[in-house]
């Protein structure tokens, strides 16, 4: 058995979507391969700005040979009463190629059938090779693939070069267009341009050897990592090894080399975020800190060549970095010439949704809204308002217009030179947090009330005209604003309300909502992000539904509930006291609710002892299950109602509930419903599966 080997060579790829490429790529052919009966040891993926490939390991030449099974009419459908074969038989033999006389027969349960066994022989790599390689490039991620020349076939960048070999034997057909060959592609400035490939097995040796390509991804992000260590050492600084721009950075060379650069000192004036911006978005630099994360003058940078004059090459990088930073100084210090407050202004000439109004009417909503908020929060209701006021005033700098991502963070320099207070500029920072899964959330009251605010109203908007997110299609990112609620809320263990608090910013849109059920909608779709989140946590479902059943408001009470019912299914007594739970919940199901309304028992009415047994205990665990409920110990709240199991087996065992005498049957069921409602004050506990 020998290596199979297969190369796209293209022209560059998008560096943000070549891991996924190189990926879905390997995977698509793993699982045609071993779908189609070939065997292999391993496969590894290899992925550049010019080429996807995969390379299997020991791989089977030839699928393992078939008998194939086609069964035919039953015998009684196939003969008539002669014995003859009917038109059924006889068309499923023509169609099998054989006659009814061939056939076999074959007895199961369900009756006798005829059947036709044919032997199918297994095809080679070579024949089944390009179209595997076909269909995996056409299941790729490509949200928009282009055409190129004169073909009709489409990819996501031209393809120049196909490779398909297996050891040292070339298998040829024709993918999108391109026949198979020998040749793959070297570095565009170093090494061999074109290489003509003599074994499957030389691959990667021939690219880096000859072709100076390291077509590994790993290996080749390695190599960075360890050039950027090795600077960091030496500058006696900090790099921060953004995962996404290590990615990035790894997808656009084929051989790194990192080197240092400088810009001028004097650039530092501008407030770092910006400088960072445009080193790592704008031009895929690495900027270098102190130790006291303070930015330095320098930045690392990888180049895709080995350069006989590295000079020029750093004064490349410089040559093109010093305008961009010139630019950011200029902007700031343009933007410094007015205060944040006096733009306010200029945001009634930027819509925020037609319906909706324009960014002024949103701000003065935020800036309400993040008062009445910081009032229940008991923090400073005057620096929420404020905050709230000037949050989207730095949408109107030119800083802000250059580099959108630091919106927000600009608005909070801007503030500190403006002289407001410093909550006030922190929560303009912070409230767009957190921007993504990981990130950290707001701690102090005045950002907290603001980045709430911030994202309510943008859920009740959109919500309150109709314009709920669809499965694809969230262009207001309110899955994101809600988790980003759900997070502040239970990070910080607020004892905030979730429908006072959508209650509270649809309060401020007045009569601009459209959609009279609003509040509802808003309120069960941050619920169903709870269900999502916490499913990515690995939460079963089971647990998370019996919580979310009873639609806690309250977000904090809520997750300590669910990992308290997490925790509690892994106890010796949860899956009785479940089952215990199912069967209260259908008796009382079956009863009239007039019958059972009341939870007062009158223990004059039992006639075994386990029904007094059974009450006696749910009467112990009343006080001291109020005092752990109300400081939200879940925990031992399920503890607690774990000492009812017991009892509760006892009374199932020795009591028939739907006792013929009504009174009696009566307070059986007022038994069961108290003890229902004891237990649905943490959750609905009959929902958990073992």
């Amino acid at each position: 058995m020998k290596t199979l080997l297969i190369e796209i060579g293209t022209e560059e790829l998008p560096p943000t979507r070549l891991a996924s490429l190189a990926e879905s790529f390997k995977t698509s052919m793993q699982h045609l391969m071993q779908q189609a009966g070939f065997t292999f040891d391993g496969i590894k993926s290899y992925a550049t700005p010019r080429r996807i490939a995969v390379e299997l390991k020991n791989c089977s030449l030839k699928q393992p040979d078939q008998t194939v099974e086609k069964k035919g009419p039953a015998i009684q459908a196939a003969f008539n009463a002669a014995g003859e074969p009917t038109k059924a038989a006889l068309g499923w033999a023509t169609a099998n190629k054989i006659s009814v006389a061939e056939a076999q027969r074959k007895k199961t349960d369900k009756g006798e059938w005829l059947l036709h066994l044919s032997h199918v022989k297994g095809k080679t790599l070579f024949e089944e090779v390009p179209d595997m390689v076909s269909q995996a490039l056409k299941k790729l991620p490509i949200p928009k693939p282009m055409r190129w020349g004169t073909e009709t076939v489409s990819f996501i960048r031209p393809i120049h070069t196909l490779t398909m070999l297996y050891g040292s034997d070339l298998i040829e057909g024709c993918v999108l267009g391109v026949k198979s060959s020998r040749q793959i592609l070297g570095h565009r400035f170093m090494g061999q341009a074109e290489i003509e490939l003599m074994d499957a097995d030389a691959y990667e040796t021939t690219l880096e050897t000859i072709g100076r390509v390291i077509p590994d991804f790993a290996k080749r992000q390695a190599m960075i990592k360890d050039g950027l260590e090795k600077h960091q050492v030496e500058l006696e600084g900090v790099v921060d090894l953004d995962q996404s721009l290590l990615d990035e950075v790894t997808a656009l060379v084929e051989y790194p080399e990192v080197m240092v650069a400088n810009f001028d000192a004097a650039f530092l004036s501008v407030p770092s975020e910006a400088l960072i911006y445009t080193m790592k978005k704008d031009q895929k630099y690495f900027p270098v800190y102190q130790a006291n994360q303070q930015l330095m003058p320098k930045f690392l940078f990888v180049s895709n060549i080995i350069s006989t004059d590295p000079v020029q090459v750093i004064q490349g990088n410089e040559r093109v970095i010093r305008p961009r930073l010139a630019d950011a100084q200029f902007f700031f210090e343009q933007d410094k010439q007015k205060t944040l407050f006096s733009r306010c202004e200029r945001l009634a000439q930027i819509t925020f949704q037609k319906k909706l109004g324009d960014m002024l009417q949103r701000t003065n909503r935020i800036a309400t809204l993040s008062a009445s908020i910081a009032d229940l929060l008991k923090s400073n209701a005057e620096h929420a308002y404020r905050a709230g006021l000037l949050s989207k005033a730095d949408l109107t700098t030119q800083m802000v217009l250059e580099f959108p991502e630091v919106q927000g963070i600009m608005g909070m320099h801007y503030a500190r030179l403006d002289g407001e207070e410093e909550a006030v500029a922190l929560a303009i920072a912070e409230q767009y947090l957190p921007k993504f899964a990981g990130d950290r959330v707001p701690q102090v009251s005045t950002s907290v009330a603001v980045a709430l605010a911030e994202k309510l109203d943008t859920l009740v908007g959109i919500f309150g005209i109709h314009q709920a997110p669809k499965a694809d299609k969230d262009p207001f990112a309110l899955r994101r604003a809600a988790i980003g609620i759900l997070r502040i809320l239970i990070e910080n263990q607020l004892n905030l309300d979730t429908k006072q608090l959508v209650a509270l910013a649809c309060d401020a849109y007045g009569t601009r909502i459209e959609n009279t059920n609003t509040k509802t909608d808003v309120f069960e779709f941050i619920l169903a992000r709870f269900k999502t989140w916490y499913q990515e946590q690995g939460i079963p479902t089971d647990v998370i539904q019996s919580v979310l059943i009873q639609k806690p408001s309250l977000a904090f009470d809520l997750d300590k509930r669910i990992h308290a019912i997490d925790q509690f299914r892994h106890s010796e007594s949860a899956a009785a006291l479940a089952s215990a739970n199912k069967r209260v919940n259908n008796i009382l199901a079956k009863a009239s609710k007039s019958f059972y309304s009341a939870t007062e028992v009158d223990p004059s009415l039992f006639e075994h002892d386990v029904e007094h047994q059974l009450l006696a205990a749910l009467n112990q665990s009343d006080h001291a299950m109020q005092e752990m409920l109300q400081s939200h110990d879940y925990t031992r709240a399920l503890s607690e109602l774990a000492t009812l199991r017991q009892p509760v087996d006892h009374f199932f065992a020795d009591v028939m509930v739907l006792s013929e005498n009504a009174q009696v049957q009566h307070n059986r069921l007022a038994l069961l419903q108290r003890l229902k409602l004891k237990f649905s004050k943490v959750a609905d506990i009959s929902l958990l599966q073992f």
